[in-house]
């Protein structure tokens, strides 16, 4: 698979304990970004945050929250981000969904990998 130079990073912030059809919704748009070929996803868990309610999400330990920020990144062509984006608009009933365009310098698979 190739991304060209000039691709484009979706982030999607979401919060861990948001769900789509009974799973996380981090790992369905992971797999929904898998199944239409996408380059890659990368999820990423903050230790703290604050969205749009202005509620503080934290993993201190005499706060232990169960709904940590999660961030999920993809890079692929501004094509390929179209395509999933009717999904993502479906998925994420709240949370911050962005768009930027990117320089891709290095997409490589280990080619000894099995």
């Amino acid at each position: 698979m190739k991304i060209p130079e000039r691709g484009h990073l979706l982030r999607v912030f979401i919060g861990e304990s948001d769900k789509w059809k009974g799973k996380p919704l981090f790992e369905a748009i992971v797999m929904k970004a898998r199944e239409l070929h996408l380059g890659g996803a990368t999820v990423l868990r903050g230790p703290m945050g604050f969205g749009a309610s202005s509620r503080v999400h934290t993993s201190k330990i005499l706060r232990l929250s169960e709904d940590l920020p999660i961030v999920i990144e993809i890079v692929d062509s501004k094509a390929k981000i179209d395509e999933l984006m009717p999904y993502i608009d479906q998925m994420v009933t709240e949370g911050l969904v962005t768009l930027e365009p990117v320089r891709v310098i290095h997409y490589r698979a280990d080619r000894n990998a099995k």
